[in-house]
């Protein structure tokens, strides 16, 4: 161990602690990047080699699925995980109406997309595939089993002391990461809090082992007649393994709720009252209560938080976890490209550099809020608790039966999409006259897949687009694109013909639009006639006045 402390006493890049699906998410993008980095994180079960306990979160959405595409675990992700689109919702025991998270327009082929909305997979199995990654990775300093006891700031580092089965010892970096939880550790060191609302409701989250004839769905009840009064929501996950929400009220004691006779049989009379009948086998179960948090910031000096370190939302809508990735996406190539500069003569100063940090901490507070209110909306619906409150709830139920524009007031739970990123430090509005249809994808807005149809095969746009800045140019004008080149070769610049067609259609692309993409996939810039001037004063901006090459 003392060789150990001895190495410790060298300053790394950075600490990401926690390896969840953010921690690890980060820690592989900056490995990728290019940036040392030292994965910590204290559970003993991993540390032996085990999994997490439970399947946890379950549902991912394609703008993660895209993410993991660039890291290189996306596939993997696919062939193990249930992909659906499709919801149902049921008033008592019938259905009141069906949605497509992915339906298809008019002309279907603008409607395209490499991932579909959602899979289902459990949370060990997406830690085990972001783990092995990390693993291929020699930047990455793994330590399983080691956590983390205090942490220090100083101007130019932070300083955690860690505890691991050979001993403590201390470890600095130039920046720590907080991906531990929604009882980080950290958080509680540094004397922070999460604020929100607690609701006033349980949930009994089960996951059950049976082979049943049911649609990858997700199948929603309002008061069904196998538990009245209360909700119900059913999913599949892989390995014919079932996850199957039971609204208890709050009155309802956790431990009894618990019993394996008890559960057991409330799963045995939904399976009978909707007509699925099958043995089963529980597999592991937990209860719950409703709530939503978050920090008032994210970045706080040289120690900076992620994930449910960072923010808290109740489980339907799926926002936990997928927000948590976007948190990762968001912040990995910021910090890769401050640290990229490091030591060097044409380095920002301090106060720049953490400006443009600062950007990670304004975006995602504006998602974490967003998604706090979709939750709150979601949780209110479904757990209403005044009368007033369930007379508009039932109503609104009743109507939905034969009127649909009833169904846009129902709420099951508005399930994750890409955050639009709104009135962000980095971005460039249009100039004056540059008019789009309302259709086309603004800035702030995650760029949009579409296929595009080459010589040697079809391709999906996302995965044609570098890991820096991209610009997409549409048209045939493409005489100024020499002397952008000549300013700035780095940028990576996709306007072949190729980008006609569909493309075009979906991008609202007149001859001579153009794109500017971040790193992380949400539209920095768009012009109707943009000049090298133009492009290279938004790049500067949207790279917090940094050479952008990460």
């Amino acid at each position: 161990m003392g060789d150990q402390l001895n190495l410790e006493r060298q300053k790394h890049p950075v600490i990401v602690v926690g390896a969840g699906p953010t921690g690890l998410t980060l820690a592989i993008d900056l490995a990728q990047r290019g940036q040392a980095v030292v994965l910590i994180d204290g559970d003993v079960r991993r540390a032996a080699g085990l999994p997490s306990e439970g399947s946890k979160a379950i549902c991912f959405a394609k703008r993660t699925l895209e993410i993991w595409d660039k890291l290189g675990v996306g596939e993997r992700m696919m062939s193990k995980g249930v992909p659906w689109h499709i919801g149902k919702v049921f008033l008592q025991d019938a259905q009141i109406y069906r949605f497509d998270l992915q339906a298809q327009a008019s002309d279907q082929r603008t409607q395209r997309f490499e991932r579909p909305a959602f899979i289902n997979l459990q949370q060990y199995y997406v830690e085990e595939y972001l783990m092995d990654k990390a693993k291929e990775l020699p930047l990455i300093d793994i330590r399983l089993g080691h956590a983390v006891q205090s942490v220090k700031q100083g101007a130019q580092q932070a300083t955690l002391t860690v505890a691991s089965k050979d001993g403590e010892y201390d470890i600095s970096a130039r920046y720590v990461v907080a991906c531990d939880g929604s009882k980080s550790t950290i958080k509680r060191n540094l004397g922070l809090e999460s604020r929100g609302r607690v609701f006033q409701d349980r949930f009994l989250i089960v996951d059950v082992r049976m082979t049943a004839d049911f649609p990858a769905e997700r199948w929603f009840w309002f008061d069904p007649p196998f538990h009245p009064g209360q909700s119900v929501l059913l999913h599949r996950q892989p390995d014919n393994v079932w996850r199957i929400d039971f609204q208890l009220g709050w009155d309802a004691d956790p431990e009894e709720e618990k019993n394996p006779e008890r559960i057991e049989q409330r799963v045995k009379t939904l399976l009978h009252k909707a007509g699925m009948y099958s043995s089963f086998e529980l597999v592991w179960a937990s209860v719950y209560t409703f709530a939503c948090s978050r920090m008032e910031k994210f970045v706080h000096d040289r120690v900076i938080f992620a994930g449910d370190a960072a923010h808290g939302v109740s489980p339907f809508g799926a926002r936990g976890a997928n927000s948590g990735v976007q948190d990762a996406e968001n912040l990995a190539w910021k910090l890769a490209l401050i640290l990229k500069h490091e030591g060097k003569a044409d380095a920002p100063n301090d106060a720049d550099q953490h400006a443009f940090l600062s950007s990670y901490g304004h975006e995602r507070e504006l998602a974490a809020e967003d998604n706090i209110l979709q939750s709150t909306r979601s949780t209110d619906f479904i757990t209403p608790k005044s009368e007033i409150s369930h007379l508009f709830r039932r109503a609104v139920l009743d109507l939905t039966r034969q009127h649909p524009f009833a169904r846009a007031l129902v709420n099951s739970g508005r399930l994750s999409t890409a955050t639009l990123l709104t009135s962000s430090p980095l971005h460039t509005d249009d100039a004056p006259g540059d008019i789009f249809s309302p259709s086309a994808p603004v800035v702030g807005e995650v760029v949009m897949d579409t296929l595009l149809e080459k010589d040697y095969g079809n391709a999906w746009l996302l995965r044609e687009l570098g890991a820096d800045f991209s610009l997409l140019v549409f048209g045939e004008q493409f005489d100024w694109l020499q002397d952008l080149w000549i300013e700035n070769s780095r940028l990576h610049v996709l306007c072949d013909p190729y980008l006609a067609g569909y493309s075009a259609k979906r991008y609202d692309a007149k001859d001579g639009t153009a794109y500017l993409i971040r790193p992380d996939g949400h539209i920095a810039a768009r012009w109707r006639s943009p000049t090298v001037e133009s492009v290279l004063a938004a790049l500067n901006k949207a790279s917090g006045g940094m050479d952008h090459a990460v």
